[in-house]
């Protein structure tokens, strides 16, 4: 690799040709701060945030370091009195049309914005004139969008663009610019798929989940309601980053306290709905080898790929598993089988989940979600909502001893476990077919399936015959899946799994927000992923079809696999959708 030699802040470095400044600094343990940059995704230079001072034998200069290479002999300078007083003007103007509510924020001190405010010691902007005032986007289930404190950086248009949906960009011009849908259309009038990754960029609060938490603490005290809830796998991978924990801490024993600490009657984990997903699924796969159904079959854990197949992809919507997912098959059986088996009327339960994507507040009000004659889930929170009602609380998270879920929906195999990362779900679907068909009494290792590579391939002997299956993350990476299928399906894959967003639900929408210098430096994706796999490797019981809970719920109540009662509760339908509502 070809090195360029640069003086950063007097320091001699040597860093590869082509690196920017910014990405020279940061080798170099120097942060230099920035608002609309993302590594690889957003580098355009448009906050000035990142300016530096550098003289390439011509004297000093300012430039912005996010887009500006380096070059042979180059000086550097990240933090002189001039660069302060500039990025000081700089954030003045920018707050000179912001909404500065910061005390009731939902990112109040995650906000990066007010970070760089803090540090350079900007409380009031010296400028004042025109302040554009705009009505709040409330039109859809997961997300609110507020402009008014927005700063028009970009992040959440590159990651809509990301995500192959560019639903959002700007529109108009000069001092009229904003970020929004075309033609002004709300957002649920728009072929969004509900993924929130724009939330999960955004560096202000113009982007934020919709907040549901005062439903839940409605439901708690009310003396009438049985409330209870269930966590997804990769909630115990990254809760603990709310609470300033390394990233990747497994908290599910405290987050088990936690949940019993804010008064839930019951506190389930949805991976034992995981692997019920994944018995529900291998019959289902099976039947369609034996009986010509549509091949390949493609999971449908993941409501934002669902929701982007009945955009981009509707003739295509055959191909999907009719499982509900794991979040709905919990809600199912909780209102059905546990009902029944406690004496409680399903309408008297308010079924709460956790989950790892905004996409679930979503998928709660779909159609043909109901298998008690009730919705399955009532309310769906996001990680970072129940980070907030630990600290509405006074809980001391890092405090909490560890205590377990409940039983009998509080039992999970290893299999489960992993269905928070990109890949989890296909390996442990695959270990299950590979006990029935082969006999195997131990779990396969799918290697291949793991990462967070956004399109992956394995093959896969069962009983001698060859099974080809993919596995992609993010709905660009979807795309690719889908548009070789609409070719006539050229590698012959007869098993897909697909989530929504990259490297799966440890990155979904409704995960705690990082700092963007974190994003860009650390793999998010992988460090929590390795987590959930490390639990599953310390496991006993490691596929899904030896999980007990599983046994006995089919035992007592669906009459054995692929019954019609199981049908009824445990699967779904799904629906094209026009692109944009004029």
């Amino acid at each position: 690799m070809e090195m360029v030699n640069i003086k950063i802040n007097g320091i001699a470095v040597s860093v590869p040709k082509g690196s920017t400044i910014l990405e020279a600094a940061r080798q170099t343990g120097i942060e230099i701060p920035t608002l609309c940059y993302m590594k690889d995704i957003n580098e355009i230079g448009a906050c000035r945030i990142c300016i530096v001072e550098v003289n390439e034998g011509r004297g000093f200069r300012m430039v912005t370091s996010c887009v500006y290479p380096v070059s042979e002999g180059m000086e550097v300078l990240t933090n002189t009195e001039k660069i302060q007083k500039h990025r000081k003007t700089t954030l003045e103007l920018i707050l000179s049309t912001h909404d500065k509510s910061c005390l009731s924020c939902k990112r109040s001190t995650n906000c990066e914005l007010q970070k760089l405010c803090h540090d350079y010691g900007v409380d009031q902007t010296s400028f004042e004139g025109e302040k554009p005032v705009y009505e709040m986007d409330l039109s859809t289930a997961h997300l609110v969008r507020d402009n008014n404190k927005c700063i028009l950086c970009r992040r959440c248009v590159a990651a809509c663009k990301q995500q192959y949906v560019s639903v959002i960009g700007a529109n108009d011009r000069g001092m009229d610019t904003s970020i929004g849908q075309p033609f002004d259309l709300p957002l649920n009038s728009t072929p969004c798929i509900s993924c929130g990754q724009c939330t999960a960029v955004c560096p202000t609060g113009a982007l934020t989940e919709r907040d549901d938490t005062d439903k839940v603490w409605a439901a708690i005290a009310d003396p009438e309601k049985y409330v209870v809830v269930q966590t997804a796998p990769s909630i115990r991978a990254t809760l603990g980053e709310c609470f300033d924990m390394p990233i990747g801490t497994n908290v599910e024993g405290k987050m088990v306290a936690g949940l019993r600490r804010l008064g839930f009657d019951k506190v389930f984990d949805t991976d034992f709905a995981a692997d019920l997903t994944i018995v529900e699924e291998a019959s289902e796969l099976v039947d369609r080898i034996k009986n010509g159904g549509v091949l390949p079959m493609i999971t449908s854990c993941s409501p934002g790929w669902v929701k982007f197949c009945e955009f981009y992809y509707p003739d295509l919507l055959p191909h999907l598993s009719s499982c509900k997912s794991p979040q709905q098959m919990a809600g199912a059986v909780i209102k059905t089988y546990y009902a029944e088996k406690m004496g409680i009327d399903p309408k008297n339960i308010v079924s709460v989940s956790v989950m790892p994507c905004t996409a679930k507040k979503f998928e709660i009000g779909r159609e043909e979600q109901s298998a008690a004659g009730v919705p399955d889930v009532d309310i769906a929170l996001t990680t970072r909502e129940l980070a907030r009602m630990f600290s509405r609380l006074g809980i001391n998270f890092a405090a909490l001893p560890e205590e377990e879920f409940d039983n009998p929906l509080g039992d999970d195999t290893g299999a489960a476990v992993i269905f928070g990362a990109t890949g989890g779900v296909m390996e442990a679907a695959v270990r299950t077919a590979n006990a029935w068909l082969n006999g195997a009494t131990e779990p396969i290792e799918l290697e291949a399936v793991r990462g967070t590579k956004g399109l992956k391939e394995a093959t896969v002997d069962l009983n001698g015959t060859e099974l080809k299956v993919a596995v992609a993350s993010g709905a660009a990476a979807a795309k690719v899946v889908m548009d070789m299928l609409k070719a006539g399906n050229p590698k012959g894959w007869g098993f897909i799994e697909i989530m929504g967003c990259p490297g799966g639900c440890v990155n979904g929408g409704g995960q705690p927000i990082q700092p963007q210098y974190v994003r860009d430096t650390v793999d998010l994706k992988a460090v929590r992923a390795k987590s959930l796999y490390d639990q599953d490797k310390s496991m006993t019981l490691r596929m899904s079809h030896e999980s007990p809970v599983i046994k006995k719920l089919y035992d007592e109540w669906y009459d054995g696999f692929g019954g019609h009662k199981a049908h009824h509760d445990l699967h779904t339908s799904y629906t094209p959708r026009k692109k944009y509502n004029f």
